[in-house]
């Protein structure tokens, strides 16, 4: 994989509860990769972990990583991500984001953890939408 290059930025003006940085940069000469949401569906189209948002969770983030590796990125490269989660509960939310925010480890970036009414697959309770760069 490429050298990662995201700087994450923080301020002590603003919380720090959130479990993430406030803002991230790329150097202008990187190459940004966009990721569609990455769903928690299995290679034959089904979808896994059925009533388990930990599950499709951990689903999601392992087909994105296969989606960075593709664009010859990984975790490291990812500059924002947003997880959708189809519910009104903020425990389902809660659950999800801990599986993703320990994916990333420390390099702990900007996220929006919504939660959503539905998402596009049948059963779908997880999805991550991410940004990443690259320098070439």
């Amino acid at each position: 994989m490429r050298q990662p290059l995201v700087t994450l930025i923080r301020s002590e003006e603003l919380s720090d509860v959130a479990e993430y940085a406030y803002a991230a940069t790329a150097p202008s000469n990187a190459r940004l990769i966009f990721l569609a949401g990455s769903c928690p569906l299995n290679q034959d189209g089904s979808t896994a972990g059925v009533g388990d948002y930990r599950v499709q969770a951990a689903k999601a983030v392992e087909n994105m990583r296969i989606a960075l590796e593709a664009a010859g990125a990984s975790v490291d490269n990812v500059i924002s991500t947003r997880v959708l989660v189809a519910s009104s509960d903020q425990a389902d939310l809660v659950a999800a984001w801990e599986v993703v925010r320990a994916a990333f480890g420390d390099h702990d970036v900007p996220s929006t953890l919504m939660g959503v009414t539905v998402l596009g697959y049948t059963n779908q309770l997880v999805e991550i939408e991410a940004v990443a760069a690259v320098i070439d």
